[in-house]
């Protein structure tokens, strides 16, 4: 036996079931007391481990460790890591990983061929490797035909990742050296991670880590979240505690559907004449919002300003439509013209913008089941991402107000959205990104119905149905 050879068999020796020792010694990290407790259970055989936690704890450390540490220390062996997005899998958690291979000492490195993709054991690099793969519905065999000695099958963001992916990973699953792990921020009560830690958590090995217990996460944080969401919502449950969200018999849109859409990757669509929806701000802190959405997608964040007037508003908007392409230029603008929007919308149609006014307080399509159009078009919106083939741009502030908005019933059975007076008076700042979202929707409604009933025409005076609104 030549040294090198002696040296790797001195290496796996040592810490072949010991990967807490493996990250002391070879990384020279101390493991959090959850990332010992869940190096511990790879160890010793746990064939399905199952982790649920905060915000910022740890988790992609945690998969690099156990990754490398398996690499290293079994032959042959396959350890496949999956994610929801190409953004989470290779720009947050392959990064995370490179770093730690770079810290390996050279005798270990050099052993490994670093890839886009893929780190392949250089001396057998088709029976010993690491392989990211990008989970998603329409292609669920990133888990699939996964066969050697020893397997390792990882999913990130556990919550996000299709079941369709989770049942074709079955058989990949089910060898005596298989070791499926699931790690991830809880964002929705139903699905394969859900009910790892419910309905089958007799069979898997489970953890629930707390930004509260974790010397990773500031204190502010925690604090920040409480602030804005209230310790009592969903949103601190998920990104402060670890805990799965409770059912919200009163929100519109769940935050798990919304996650989903702005953490999928999907097929871009064919090019499609875009929809404008624009928001005016009425008064006070309120902002403008202008949202942009290309049939299932809305590829860039909600523009908004604050502070201008109503001519300065209508400039802004044809300034923004005079730098598209004509490709890029939308359909239709369609403003909310209750408050300071008429006067948008006049001005604009006068300057030969493809604008009309929505008035969300006229008679929907549906008459029968919502109480206006705004609730109709909150609902069309929940449509939208309950089919799971949209897409939208991963903004925190967004989530939050889509999130937010809550509706009830009334006496008559409709369905009512809680207006944005309301939404102020518990202490959550007015939705306009997200309504400017909703009335991209608008478009869609006016083909089902009624249309006459809530678009803004110059030749009929448009209803009103509420006070205060001339």
């Amino acid at each position: 036996m030549n040294n090198a050879e002696q040296f790797f068999s001195d290496f796996r020796d040592r810490y072949y079931h010991d990967p807490v020792l493996f990250v002391q010694e070879v990384f020279q990290a101390e493991p959090d007391d959850w990332q010992k407790q869940f190096l511990r259970a790879v160890a010793r055989g746990e064939r399905k481990i199952s982790i649920r936690s905060g915000h910022g704890v740890g988790k992609s450390t945690s998969t690099s460790w156990v990754a490398i540490w398996h690499f290293l220390t079994r032959f042959p062996q396959k350890t496949v890591i999956t994610a929801p997005t190409s953004a989470q899998l290779f720009d947050a958690l392959y990064s995370e990983l490179k770093s730690w291979m770079k810290k390996l000492p050279d005798v270990l490195l050099q052993m490994a061929e670093i890839k886009n993709d893929r780190i392949e054991f250089r001396p057998a690099p088709d029976e010993s490797f690491v392989s990211l793969r990008t989970s998603r519905k329409e292609s669920p065999e990133a888990l699939q035909g996964i066969h050697s000695e020893h397997v390792l099958l990882i999913a990130d963001e556990a919550s996000g990742v299709d079941e369709a992916v989770y049942l074709a990973a079955q058989g990949s699953m089910s060898g005596e050296h298989a070791t499926t792990i699931l790690l991830g921020n809880p964002t929705r009560s139903t699905g394969y991670f859900y009910d790892s830690h419910t309905i089958l958590a007799h069979e898997w090995f489970t953890l629930r880590v707390s930004c509260l217990d974790s010397i990773r996460v500031s204190k502010e944080f925690a604090r920040e979240v409480a602030a804005r969401h209230g310790e009592d919502s969903n949103e601190y449950r998920i990104r402060v505690l670890g805990e799965f969200p409770l059912a919200d018999d009163d929100t519109v849109i769940p935050m798990h559907l919304i996650e989903s859409a702005m953490y999928r990757d999907i097929e871009s669509p064919p090019d499609t004449k875009p929809v404008w929806g624009v928001d005016v701000a009425r008064f006070g802190s309120d902002r403008t919002a202008l949202c942009i959405r290309h049939g299932n997608e809305v590829r860039e964040e909600i523009t908004w300003w604050a502070g201008l007037d109503t001519m300065q508003t209508v400039g802004r908007i044809k300034a923004l439509y005079d730098k598209c392409t004509f490709e890029q230029r939308p359909v239709e603008i369609l403003v909310d013209v209750i408050g300071v929007g008429g006067g948008v919308v006049d001005r604009g149609r006068e300057m030969g913008l493809p604008i009309r006014g929505i008035n969300v307080s006229e008679s929907p399509a549906m008459g029968d089941k919502y109480v206006n159009l705004r609730a109709e078009l909150w609902f069309k919106a929940k449509e939208w991402f309950e089919e799971r083939g949209c897409k939208l741009p991963d903004d925190k502030a967004l989530k939050s107000e889509l999130a937010g908005v809550r509706y009830t019933y009334q006496s008559s059975g409709k369905i009512k959205i809680e207006s944005k007076d309301e939404m102020k008076r518990r202490g959550v700042r007015s939705p306009d990104l997200a309504d400017a979202f909703i009335l991209t929707f608008a478009s869609d409604a006016a083909t089902a119905g009624n249309a006459a009933s809530y678009m803004w025409n110059s030749r009929k005076p448009l209803r009103r149905n509420i006070s205060r609104v001339c």
